[in-house]
């Protein structure tokens, strides 16, 4: 599959980031906890350089326990801040405000000491498309003000919000980069839904996503779906899935594409399982 996606308002988002980051204490990357690595998009370390950043690996109610930690662990060996954060039921959020506080103590201690009164920290959040940056910030702030969803490119411009505490972030649309050099981070990206689908070949990628889960997360597919997947081709677990769920046309023919969305529409929303999609140690098979 050739998988690419990069609307004008993404090369507009870059720009803002650049253009706002000096009004701005800290950075807020967030990332999906599925998807760690392929979520984070590599042109963030570039405009943001040596800006202090709190990294928050979001959904992670979506990806498994056993994943979640070998990926705090790796960012701990880094040296650098992380969050497991699930903005929906609000765990983790004011760990954020704690962290942003706590990275930036010395530089709020030096403000005082020079008789700033404003305590107020800024903050940006950057992060790929349906990553929740919306969700976070109704978390974080309290209130219901960014729009939500659970497709890419809902926000559109930029907004300044006064969060719990002594936060004002700056919020921007999601943002990827121009290509996506390789084919499992890309897969990755339009499996969670960071790609607009309808810009995809949804049973292929329906497909994609089997073969992925049939080799990582055999036992919870056979259980959510009551199959049995040993020696099927990919095409034949989506064939059984179809027919178990009743995705048929007239004659008992499969429904292709409804099964397609379906098995990723579950996928998603994490009914299939907790399933993390890529692990630390499998960034050196990257290209």
């Amino acid at each position: 599959m050739n998988i690419n996606w990069y609307p004008g308002h993404m090369k507009k988002t870059k720009d803002l980031i650049t253009s706002n980051l000096k009004l701005v204490d800290i950075v807020i990357e967030l990332l999906d906890s599925r998807i760690p690595y392929s979520s984070k998009n590599p042109d963030i370390d570039k405009l943001i350089n040596n800006k202090p950043r709190i990294v928050v690996m979001n959904k992670s109610d979506l990806s498994n326990e056993k994943g979640n930690q070998k990926w705090i662990d790796y960012y701990k060996s880094t040296a650098q801040s992380v969050i497991l954060a699930n903005s929906i039921n609000n765990i983790g959020t004011n760990n954020i405000i704690n962290e942003a506080n706590k990275v930036l103590e010395e530089k709020l201690e030096l403000r005082e000491q020079k008789g700033i009164r404003s305590s107020s920290v800024r903050a940006m959040i950057v992060g790929i498309p349906n990553v929740g940056k919306s969700t976070l910030i109704n978390s974080l702030s309290g209130r219901k003000g960014a729009q939500t969803g659970n497709r890419p490119g809902i926000t559109k411009g930029k907004q300044w919000i006064k969060l719990k505490g002594n936060i004002e972030l700056l919020d921007t649309p999601g943002i990827l980069w121009p290509k996506f050099d390789d084919i499992n981070v890309a897969l990755n990206l339009a499996f969670t839904g960071a790609i607009k689908d309808e810009i995809m070949d949804i049973e292929t990628l329906a497909l994609k996503l089997i073969e992925r889960l049939c080799d990582q997360e055999k036992t919870l597919l056979e259980n959510r779906y009551d199959i049995k997947v040993d020696n099927c081709e990919p095409i034949e677990v989506m064939e059984k899935i179809a027919f178990k769920r009743g995705c048929l046309l007239k004659k008992e023919e499969i429904d292709y594409t409804r099964v397609s969305h379906l098995i990723l529409d579950e996928f998603r929303r994490g009914l299939i399982g907790r399933i993390t999609l890529e692990y630390p140690e499998d960034i050196k098979n990257y290209c």
